[in-house]
């Protein structure tokens, strides 16, 4: 029987929605698996049990379930062990989890341990007609995608940001639960978890929002970053940039990117500003609802998946814009 499993990521009794996205798609990679095929969650946590009815109805039909205090928090040096051994037991053909802050640095060093590799960020999935499974990932900067592969090792790993895929239906299903056996050692443990310090995050979430305006490396400066916020205040939406607005220091912080390296969004409408349209940023945004963009570059990418196109100096758009709705 064939197996794939997803790491069911929570935070204080709290399921990452990554993990229902990837229990969606992991249905549709099974039924492109020839025989039958197992979709399992692994969840660890300290008094988690209650999420086992979600993952169940989003598609699990068995749930790995490993309770224990000292699994409260998040902690690498406790969670890999665990899941590492699981995984040599139960033998995996397919590992999936969500590239967020703990998916990063979890699922890699799992894989380390395993010997096997991991396609990351992945941006797609399917199984080839040899049953293997085929992760598309875009490379150099987005200029090309690409289609990884893991032949020989197992399980075969994979990281995909959260909104990537889309969430499915519920269904009324009772998962298997099966408990692991939890024996930690607390003594030498090269990390501690201390406590979990939750950032506020100011304005609407960008997975949230209706209406995004995003700014990329053609701003050109800090200024334009903040007539951006207030366009963005004054339609009551969500400002998001792309990584070189975030390398310059224009953008307060990552959380604020869109794309392979950042967020997925699907809002009704997307302005982007001095946006290139390089493919890491395009998968980011190609499910919104209505596409507009602004760029003095008629040959830009950006305008290839763009519903309205403007080319016009961005600084001449920004100010007539505030000009108009301030």
């Amino acid at each position: 029987m064939n197996k794939i499993w997803v790491f069911a990521e929570q935070v204080e009794c709290s399921l990452d929605r990554v993990v229902l996205e990837l229990l969606t798609k992991a249905k549709e990679l099974a039924r492109e698996m020839a025989g039958e095929t197992e979709i399992a969650a692994v969840l660890l946590g300290c008094n988690v049990e209650s999420l086992v009815e979600s993952l169940g109805k989003y598609g699990a039909d068995k749930v790995y379930l490993a309770e224990s205090e000292e699994l409260k928090l998040y902690n690498p040096s406790i969670y890999a062990p665990i899941i590492t051994e699981l995984v040599k037991e139960e033998d995996p053909d397919i590992f999936l989890f969500g590239a967020t802050a703990i998916g990063s640095e979890l699922c890699p060093t799992i894989a380390a341990q395993l010997k096997t590799g991991v396609a990351a960020h992945c941006i797609d999935m399917n199984i080839n007609k040899d049953g293997k499974l085929v992760a598309t990932v875009p490379s150099f900067g987005g200029k090309i995608v690409g289609e990884i592969l893991c032949p020989d090792t197992r399980p075969q790993m994979a990281s995909v940001k959260p909104g990537i895929f889309i969430q499915g239906e519920e269904e009324e299903r009772e998962p298997l639960v099966e408990k692991v056996e939890v024996n930690i050692n607390t003594e030498n443990l090269p990390l501690k978890a201390i406590s979990l310090n939750k950032k506020e995050i100011k304005g609407v979430p960008l997975d949230k929002a209706e209406i995004v305006f995003c700014g990329g490396f053609g701003l050109g400066n800090k200024e334009n970053w903040e007539k951006l916020e207030r366009l963005a205040g004054l339609f009551g939406g969500a400002v998001a940039c792309t990584r070189p607005v975030v390398d310059e220091g224009w953008a307060p912080g990552e959380h604020l990117m869109i794309g392979t390296s950042g967020k997925s969004v699907r809002p009704k409408v997307y302005i982007g500003f001095g946006i290139s349209g390089a493919t890491h940023h395009v998968c980011g945004i190609k499910d919104s609802g209505l596409i507009i963009s602004v760029n003095n570059d008629e040959k830009a990418a950006i305008f290839e998946i763009s519903d309205i196109g403007i080319v016009e100096d961005l600084n001449k758009v920004l100010d007539q814009l505030l000009l108009k709705f301030s």
